[in-house]
């Protein structure tokens, strides 16, 4: 596989689970203006992988036209308990580095697993991505957002809503598409 691949394929994702089911109402804008900064990482081992992290900090920093970066594990962090590591250590860093206030992390997995739901409950498919993937936020953004959104507290729990509607294997076919996909 390339590096396009995993991208492509994330973006498939975006498409068809994450905008198509408007599990993130914000998204089809970024998605749409091209406003999304993917980074496909070959990072495996958890310090590389944080020095890379702060470095797309940075890099959305720098460039204020991007409005979200996400950075997707082409082979790495797999394991979903490691995954978690990385994104305890991926929160240090924000606030280390002087990026709270600024950005925040929100995160996708293969394994997704919420702490209070059984392994195969749909309601973890809102969190359910092809690849490991750190998403970058942009806290000023979202909050102008969520101040003209009507209700935005409830997006967790009707996201949930919608994927028990749909089904487990309703995602788990779609999901197989995506990273059977060319």
């Amino acid at each position: 596989m390339t590096t396009k691949h995993e991208i492509e394929q994330t973006k498939q994702w975006l498409e068809q689970i994450i905008i198509g089911l408007n599990f993130c109402p914000f998204a089809k804008k970024e998605f749409v203006n091209q406003t999304i900064y993917y980074h496909a990482s070959d990072k495996t081992q958890l310090k590389s992988a944080l020095v890379e992290f702060l470095a797309q900090c940075h890099y959305l920093q720098d460039q204020p036209e991007v409005e979200t970066s996400l950075l997707i594990y082409e082979q790495g962090f797999r394991d979903f308990n490691r995954f978690l590591d990385l994104v305890d250590e991926a929160n240090e860093i924000i606030v280390q580095y002087g990026f709270e206030g600024i950005f925040q992390v929100a995160t996708f997995h293969p394994e997704y697993c919420f702490a209070d739901a059984d392994y195969d409950d749909a309601s973890n498919f809102t969190n359910r991505s092809p690849y490991p993937t750190l998403h970058l936020i942009r806290e000023q953004s979202m909050e102008r957002v969520l101040s003209v959104y009507k209700n935005p507290e409830t997006i967790p729990e009707n996201n949930i809503a919608l994927a028990e509607k749909k089904g487990a294997n309703y995602f788990q076919t779609l999901l197989k598409q995506i990273k059977n996909s060319p």
